[in-house]
């Protein structure tokens, strides 16, 4: 008896509604985000390179405050850096935990593709650095810059060009980037940690013990745990493990299954929270204060004239499109899974085009990478912010030759006729929708008779109105 066949498994396919909802609230905010972002990036070259203010962005920069008993007096840029953006990763670690339990990278086999996806993004780019850099007789200590998906960047991009993008594609490019940031803490917490100090280490392990027991203990209150968690996130920032990554280990405690009687998770009401402050202020903040660099003709030309700085951008720019579209076009080959019916090849690479946008972490690992060159560090951002913007260019072309089929996908996705919030294409196999519709087309049918036997009654009396409309060619009586 002949094995029975299987049908080739679907990837990019049609979101669950419960996961098209989660989606589009996690995406609204970072697109948000992403807008002011842009703002703070340009605000940041503009300060920077304004003669008239440009003093005064590098001594608020440089402008030291904090308890210096604790370890604490930091410049206003490394507050950015190591405070505001341990809110970022916090969320990040949040939603790391979430697709773990309850989203597509609970299943192995879904999880299969944007992690490979996500790892062939990192290495190829990591790959492209190393070898240019080489070639070029440069230093390959920047390896890691060119890894990291930003994507709140990558949202506003979309949302300044106005494309529709399809909810599978948005929610590709989210796992995606939730994948890179787990990897992107790994590599921050591995290579780039020189000396620890096991005291403060051990004290800030303790603290994620207590604040891993409140949680079990079903204890509530931002007040127990915001004091804990700046304790948690100082000690960590003293052991010399970088500060962010205390915020990835308390959001990954956050429980985020539901159990009874709970319409949300623990983790996603605290998300829901904490999000708007990560989007609208920690982000931004950090780019205010990190992208402040030189921009002239000659800054642009020796982006493209060091080999660390060239490195940055083809990896950005190249490998980060070849990684993301080989990984998932090989991992989609070996595992028979095949493409959605209403998507092509050509959009796999267009979003991996749209993923070469690194912004926020590059610009993090640049800076830690080379912390005792200056120069070669402002050179490294200008290149992240010159392969970013090529990248983003990149994707803009290739989205707008698609867009009419993408507005299309997103019409057919948003439909909802009944007006019962809940869009068309998930109701299809529910006989009470088919049966609001069939109500629905009566009325309006009924509403279309009675417009017919009045424009009847009308035309026959004025056909009966002497010296109306005769009944031969319409030609006067």
């Amino acid at each position: 008896m002949a094995a029975p066949r299987t049908t080739p498994r679907k990837f990019l396919g049609r979101l669950s509604l419960p996961e098209r909802t989660f989606v589009a609230d996690a995406l609204r905010t970072e697109t948000v985000g992403g807008v002011l972002l842009l703002l703070a990036t340009v605000g940041a070259l503009v300060w920077a390179n304004v003669p008239a203010l440009r003093d005064s962005y590098q001594s608020v920069s440089d402008f030291h405050l904090g308890p210096k008993a604790l370890g604490l007096d930091l410049s206003v840029a490394h507050w950015a850096a190591d405070g505001l953006l341990a809110i970022f990763f916090f969320v990040a670690g949040i939603e790391l935990k979430r697709e773990l339990v309850a989203g597509d990278l609970r299943d192995p086999r879904a999880a299969a593709l944007p992690v490979v996806a996500a790892l062939c993004g990192m290495a190829v780019p990591a790959l492209v650095y190393t070898l240019t850099s080489l070639t070029g007789g440069g230093s390959t200590g920047g390896w890691a810059v060119p890894t990291a998906t930003d994507i709140a960047f990558a949202l506003a991009v979309l949302a300044v060009i106005g494309t529709s993008l399809p909810n599978a594609l948005r929610a590709f490019l989210l796992t995606l980037a939730v994948v890179d940031d787990l990897f992107a803490i790994l590599i921050i917490a591995v290579f780039f940690t020189n000396t620890i100090d096991l005291a403060a280490l051990g004290g800030a392990v303790a603290g994620l013990v207590v604040f891993h027991l409140l949680l079990r203990a079903g204890v509530r209150g931002w007040y127990v745990y915001v004091p804990l968690g700046v304790v948690i996130w100082a000690l960590m920032y003293n052991s010399g493990v970088h500060a962010t990554i205390a915020g990835v280990a308390m959001g990954l405690m956050l429980r985020c299954t539901t159990r009874e009687g709970e319409e949300r998770s623990p983790g996603e009401r605290v998300e829901h929270l904490v999000r708007p402050l990560s989007a609208g202020l920690a982000v931004p903040m950090f780019a205010l204060f990190s992208a402040g660099v030189a921009v002239s003709g000659g800054a642009l030309a020796a982006v493209f004239g060091h080999p660390e700085t060239l490195g940055v951008v083809l990896g950005l720019v190249v490998g980060k499109t070849i990684g993301i579209f080989g990984g998932t076009w090989l991992t989609a080959r070996f595992t028979r899974a095949s493409l959605s019916d209403d998507l092509a090849w050509a959009d796999v690479f267009a979003v991996a085009s749209l993923a070469g946008i690194g912004f926020t972490v590059s610009l993090l690992i640049g800076e830690l990478a080379f912390a005792g060159d200056a120069a070669l560090t402002d050179e490294v951002k200008a290149a992240v912010l010159t392969g970013s913007v090529i990248a983003a260019t990149l994707a803009t072309v290739l989205l707008k030759l698609r867009n009419a089929k993408y507005r299309r996908l997103w019409e057919a996705e948003e439909r909802d006729e009944d007006l019962d919030g809940i869009p068309d294409v998930y109701e299809e196999d529910d006989p009470a929708y088919h049966l609001r519709m069939a109500a629905i087309h009566e009325a309006k049918a009924a509403e279309h008779r009675r417009i017919a036997e009045e424009k009847a009654a009308e035309r026959h009396g004025l056909a009966e109105v002497p010296g109306g409309a005769g009944e031969e060619g319409d030609r006067p009586a």
